[in-house]
């Protein structure tokens, strides 16, 4: 993991988190560590976290995969960024969203103007470890899970490279991830 800080104490992270005065988005391909890392995150400096898909499943009544198979991406698109916008103004510590919400340009505006982005970033063979844990992934139902997350990774790569904040997951510890995200924020602030 690149700029990992060594180790960060709970007043040293609670001077960073009280420096925000914005939501933190995160976001990263599919198996970057969004159910383990935000959560984490969101603890280590004493805020919630909400996670987008939940809250799109909560308001539709309907799983991530019925929507895209039922309406299809852009719709699924469109009611995303809808409510990221609500969870943004709702000022909400820790939001993580899902690989493809930071590559629609109006939710990547939105959330460059009014929340903090970051990229985690992370090796596609330990992304493609992860998801051969979950069945659920509606982006990896066709084809070679491997070729799909390449293929994701190169098409999405110079939209997440517009965010200010970019950390890498490796297999380390999800606390260092965490540590590394709050320091590279503490540089960024």
């Amino acid at each position: 993991m690149s700029e990992q800080p060594l180790s960060l104490t709970p007043p040293e992270i609670a001077a960073i988190a009280r420096r925000i005065d914005r939501a933190w988005v995160l976001f990263w391909l599919i198996g970057a560590g969004k159910s383990t890392e935000g959560p984490r995150l969101a603890a280590l400096l004493e805020c919630d976290f909400v996670d987008v898909d939940e809250a799109i499943e909560e308001a539709a009544q309907l799983s991530v995969a019925e929507i895209f198979s039922q309406f299809g991406e852009p719709y699924f698109r469109d009611g995303e960024r809808r409510v990221i916008a609500r969870l943004i103004e709702e000022r909400h510590g820790v939001i993580a969203t899902g690989g493809g919400a930071f590559v629609h340009p109006d939710t990547r505006a939105l959330i460059l103007a009014q929340a903090i982005a970051v990229w985690i970033d992370c090796d596609v063979d330990i992304l493609v470890d992860r998801t051969a844990r979950r069945g659920n992934r509606p982006l990896l139902q066709n084809g070679d899970p491997r070729e799909t997350l390449a293929r994701l990774r190169d098409e999405r790569t110079p939209h997440y490279a517009q965010a200010p904040i970019h950390v890498t997951s490796d297999r380390s510890p999800h606390t260092q991830t965490a540590l590394a995200i709050i320091g590279a924020i503490e540089r960024w602030l």
